[in-house]
């Protein structure tokens, strides 16, 4: 197996974000709806993307609901949105090393960007494929960046910080890589689905593609 590509999940794989996702979510639910989120409840709505999510909790204005969310969204980020140190170098050493880059994530394209920007790693990756209003779409999203790239699914691999993302990559027929290196992800939980492998932290993943590669050399 020689890796040629790799692809990310956004929230809590790239960045520390999931925090600045659930201020705004619940600030514009309880201007629109009347109701306080619990973190908990929020993240349990996660499968759509936000244009889905929140026209189905608030029918009547729910477009403006929504560009309430993303002007809130877009103002959380300085404050609860944190990079994961090292990740830019990271990045930049896996194109060193001849990696393809992309992003699956189950986030809207609008909502998607914002982060991307914040972090300064919008211009480490060639594709990004944003979620649907309709639901999770991550193993049909992976398949649109194997077809763009014409990489086979076996040469790539898909790193995510949740159990659905290692059931969207073997859906995919990709390598699934847990992401643990953030106190939000429990490892075991990523570790008993059996990834090959779970890494405690970025450093940890990187020896690991180079020892692939090195490894497919000899």
């Amino acid at each position: 197996m020689r890796l040629q590509g790799i692809i990310f999940d956004l929230d809590g794989t790239l960045g520390d974000t999931l925090p600045a996702c659930f201020v705004p979510f619940r600030r514009a639910m309880k201007d629109f709806s009347a109701r306080e989120y619990p973190n908990d409840e929020i993240a349990g709505l996660f499968g759509p993307s936000a244009e889905g999510i929140i026209p189905r909790r608030v029918p009547d204005g729910w477009e403006a609901c929504l560009r309430a969310y993303l002007a809130a969204y877009r103002e959380s980020l300085p404050e609860h949105a944190r990079p994961i140190p090292g990740m830019k170098e990271a990045l930049l050493r896996l194109r060193t090393l001849g990696m393809k880059l992309a992003i699956v994530t189950g986030k809207g394209p609008h909502s998607a960007d914002l982060p991307l920007k914040h972090l300064d790693l919008a211009d480490s990756f060639e594709v990004m494929e944003p979620g649907s209003p309709e639901g999770s779409v991550k193993p049909a999203a992976i398949r649109r960046v194997l077809a763009r790239w014409g990489t086979a699914p076996h040469q790539v691999a898909y790193v995510g910080d949740a159990p659905s993302d290692m059931e969207a990559a073997r859906e995919a027929g990709v390598i699934p890589l847990g992401a643990a290196w953030l106190p939000t992800t429990t490892a075991r939980v990523l570790q008993a689905m059996s990834p090959a492998p779970t890494f405690l932290t970025l450093q940890d993943f990187i020896r690991w593609v180079e020892a692939t590669l090195d490894h497919t050399r000899h």
